[in-house]
């Protein structure tokens, strides 16, 4: 008879749990009712959108919650003990040795004004009482354990002296430092690239494995969580409506939110031409105006009228828990999980619509060219041979003994060009001159070189060289909803404005337009009355979306503007884009380091590299080999949405060099798990055209040679 297997106890458990925040005189339940346990070794993943509760919940179950907020119900037992019941000196004794936070924001958690290394030497003197020397010394081995490459460089430099992806790095190590029994990331890799992001998951993997922590992963990102999770709990509204191995959750999803949120996600190589994104209508309700029954019910396409009482918790089977009265109906494939957009459209839109056609008067120096001419002989945008270069301002010692002024190389020689309705993609790692690119365009930043042509005629380098029908003609769409708006000035006098600058309209013209245009993005025409900060971050977006429509532009820049953004906001975001350039016939630079999401908006993908274009491609094009090594690269960090899904695994060594000091030769030569060697060190790579595909590819190593290297890197698309 085989021996019993024994489960290892739970170092987390958290049973019924209430927590509220105090507004005024009342409190308000965030999260109501959630129970789940976490196992040593096992990565517990916590998805939902922004206002679901996620934090709060990972704040009570450490016990660190701020002022205003309070545990009301239930228990947090870690390792046995009721945590609720120790005193504020006894939590001290376990925060930070027996339970550490990884937070989002990196920069902010650490001390500007005291190097690395006695940052971490500090905690290892306070926790395990070890002399300074010895810490030192410990120091050095947690850095190295984080694959931080020379640790002792590191250990010597403040906080702004190393890279954000460095930065984390170092939280991770500080997190570790005290071999925690409890981990809880935060939003850890939100704000990193792509490449920083895979190299931190590896990390934590390794890290997890070997430390056989229990961990809670709070994230909005379905990617990361299916490529480093063990189990998966979803919260909507501070209920836990879905609980599940991640296995279950991805290929059998029962809870119509956990389906609208893995629908929401745009898979790498899924572009617009094949399907629409499906989003999820409406918003999170606001503490206080949650509905009695199912806290989904207003929101799901699925609720009858027994969604009006409360659902409990069902159990499909004993390790997988939703809560939703129609799951079986979900499981046997009798609900749809697909959203009619056009339907879903017509609910939130009102009944004005906006004239497209109108005439808009001016008196314009740059001839618009009919909408046949934009898209055949002459582009919208044409950028040829770009330069950027900034003056790095000398420190006073510098300037006493008349050292050269230095300077940033952000974009080098650069040529693209965008045709009317077409959307060209824009995708790099960070301080690859992307937002540097499209600030020179819009004319934030003075080019150094090269030429700017909009609708066949060439643009001042200056903005303030820039006429009004100019501006009219070339708007932009910035990363930060928060912001992009005048917090002083209501909804509708932020749409009025160009209206009336650039078009000239009468207050009165441009208040029937200023309707029109939020009845265009899918919001009431109320809004006009709102406050910026009654709005949330997805209708910010919106907002700033129609204002840059307002003038009917035919070049529109949009900057990172989903980055920020959950996936069903950011589906409807980007279905929302779409739409509004179809019927415009504008030309479209999307700029975002998310190459799902580029690959999804984009008739053509540029990849930039330290300034330089490394790949130019048709967005089907650019998923197929041969590829330019930085585009594998690129390809191989992208975390998928399919757990069970295999791809080559290929990460980049180190940090993007300073643009002050870019390499010679092939800037990406440092870094590439290709190089030649010499050829690749001392000469500029030749652009190599496929003949087939149009793909254009700078890079010493042939086309036919790459194509032999490589294999496909993602799966292919259902």
């Amino acid at each position: 008879m085989l021996p019993e297997v024994i489960s290892p106890a739970p170092i987390v458990k958290i049973k019924s749990l209430t927590v509220a925040y105090r507004y005024g005189n009342a409190w308000l339940d965030a999260v109501r009712d959630v129970s789940l346990q976490i196992e040593p070794g096992q990565t517990y993943g916590l998805v939902g959108e922004s206002g679901s509760g996620k934090t709060t919940l990972a704040m009570a179950m450490m016990r660190y919650l701020g002022e205003n907020g309070k545990v009301r119900e239930g228990q947090v037992e870690f390792d046995g003990r009721n945590l609720l019941s120790l005193s504020q000196n006894e939590m001290r004794q376990i925060w930070g040795a027996s339970m550490s936070l990884v937070p989002q924001n990196p920069l902010s958690s650490l001390n500007p004004t005291i190097r690395i290394g006695e940052q971490l030497a500090e905690i290892l003197r306070h926790h395990q009482g070890l002399h300074r020397a010895q810490a030192q010394a410990r120091s050095l081995e947690l850095l190295q354990s984080v694959r931080l490459p020379d640790p002792q460089r590191v250990a010597e430099s403040y906080p702004h002296q190393i890279s954000g992806g460095m930065q984390q790095r170092v939280l991770i190590a500080m997190a570790l430092s005290t071999s925690p029994r409890l981990l809880v990331l935060d939003e850890p890799t939100t704000s990193l690239d792509v490449t920083t992001q895979a190299s931190i998951l590896d990390l934590f993997r390794d890290l997890i494995k070997s430390h056989q922590a229990a961990v809670l992963y709070v994230t909005h990102n379905l990617g990361v969580v299916a490529q480093i999770c063990d189990r998966v709990a979803v919260l909507y509204a501070g209920e836990l409506v879905e609980d599940a191995p991640l296995a279950d959750l991805f290929s059998r999803p029962l809870h119509p939110y956990t389906l609208g949120l893995l629908t929401s996600v745009p898979r790498v190589g899924l572009n617009k031409n094949q399907a629409q994104l499906q989003s999820i209508p409406g918003q999170i309700p606001a503490l206080g105006m949650r509905p009695a029954g199912c806290v989904f019910e207003p929101r799901c396409k699925f609720a009858i009228e027994i969604c009006r009482s409360r659902p409990p918790l069902f159990t499909p089977t004993t390790q997988h828990h939703v809560r939703c009265y129609r799951w079986e109906e979900i499981d046997r494939g009798e609900l749809s999980s697909k959203v009619d957009l056009k339907e879903e459209f017509l609910i939130q839109r009102p009944t004005i619509t906006l004239d497209i056609k109108e005439q808009i008067p001016t008196a314009s120096t740059i001839e618009k060219p009919s909408r046949e001419t934009g898209r055949g002989e002459t582009p919208t945008l044409s950028i040829n041979h770009l330069t950027i270069h900034y003056d790095v301002r000398r420190s006073l010692a510098e300037f006493i003994t008349r050292q050269p002024v230095a300077k940033v190389k952000a974009v080098e020689d650069v040529n693209l060009t965008i045709q009317g309705g077409k959307t060209v993609g824009l995708v790099g790692e960070s301080g690859s001159g992307k937002t540097s690119l499209a600030r020179a365009v819009v004319g934030l930043t003075e080019r150094t070189g090269g030429d700017i042509g909009l609708l066949g005629l060439a643009l001042p380098s200056k903005l303030s060289k820039r006429n009004k029908d100019t501006l009219r003609h070339l708007q932009m769409v910035f990363q930060n909803p928060e912001e992009a708006l005048n917090p002083y000035l209501t909804v509708g006098a932020s749409l009025r404005r160009p209206l009336i600058v650039l078009l000239g309209y009468s207050p009165s013209k441009a208040d029937a337009e200023a309707k029109k245009l939020l009845a265009a993005v899918r919001l009431p025409i109320d809004y006009v009355e709102r406050m910026p900060w009654q709005l949330s971050g997805g209708e910010k977006q919106r907002v700033a979306i129609a204002r840059a429509f307002a003038s009917h532009p035919d070049l529109l820049i949009a900057d990172e503007p989903v980055s920020s953004l959950d996936v069903s906001v950011q589906a409807s975001i980007l279905n929302l884009l779409n739409q509004l350039q179809a019927e415009y016939g504008s030309a479209l630079l999307f700029i975002s380091h998310d190459l799902a999401v580029v690959s999804y908006l984009s008739d053509e993908i540029a990849v930039i590299y330290l300034g330089h274009l490394m790949e130019v491609a048709r967005a089907d094009d650019l998923f197929e080999p041969p590829y330019h090594p930085y585009t594998e690269a690129l390809l191989s960090a992208i975390p998928l949405v399919q757990p069970e899904a295999m791809h080559t695994i290929i990460r980049l060594e180190g940090d993007v060099p300073s643009p002050m000091e870019v390499p010679t030769g092939c800037p990406f030569h440092t870094r590439c798990p290709c190089c030649l060697g010499d050829i690749c060190v001392q000469q500029t790579p030749p652009w190599r055209i496929d003949e087939r595909t149009g793909k254009k590819s700078f890079c010493h190593i042939p086309l036919d040679e790459l194509s032999q290297l490589q294999k496909r890197i993602l799966p292919a698309i259902e």
